[in-house]
């Protein structure tokens, strides 16, 4: 493997952990998942062969890899710690803003799978539409349909969802 290869993966490392926590919604796991994909794509980087973005490429290896280990693990678990989140939800200055992001997280917990993951992909990442239909073996309609849907869902999901009144700062 060159080492232009190697500088370009690390380019997108940041990119990789940036989605891996989208996904996992913990940084151990995340940090696991972006080295099991770098990992696999060390070992088998002549698959890529210069064929396609190696961006797409990495991507697809990751999201893969989180697809097995979502198979493989307890159906019924909670993508994120409650624990955690119990003790940031009493925390004053930033509170609301992490209630909000508490909300958004479980509004997108509640989508299905399919426009979550496409959702993460191009409003967490930037990614193109195209470059999304590569990634996920989909074509690009099936990109725009499930991203509108899942917008969809996230705007009813929040004008349903009650406003925070617990948590306005005591003086």
């Amino acid at each position: 493997m060159s080492d232009d290869l190697r500088w370009m993966i690390e380019r997108q490392i940041p990119h990789l952990r940036r989605y891996a926590f989208a996904l996992t919604r913990d940084q151990d796991e995340a940090d696991e998942l972006v080295q099991d994909t770098l990992e696999r794509a060390l070992r088998k980087w002549r698959l890529w062969g210069h064929k396609g973005r190696l961006r797409s490429w990495l991507f697809r290896i990751l999201y893969r890899t989180y697809i097995d280990r979502v198979r493989t693990q307890k159906s019924g678990s909670t993508p994120y710690d409650q624990e955690a989140i119990d003790r940031v939800a009493v925390q004053l200055p930033d509170q609301e803003d992490r209630v909000e992001c508490i909300g958004i997280a479980e509004a997108l917990d509640r989508l299905p799978a399919e426009q979550r993951v496409i959702i993460l992909l191009v409003a967490l990442d930037g990614m193109a539409y195209d470059e999304v239909a590569e990634l996920l073996n989909v074509p690009v309609g099936t990109v725009r349909s499930r991203l509108s849907r899942g917008r969809a869902a996230l705007r009813e999901n929040r004008s349903r969802s009650p406003k925070p009144t617990l948590l306005r700062r005591v003086k």
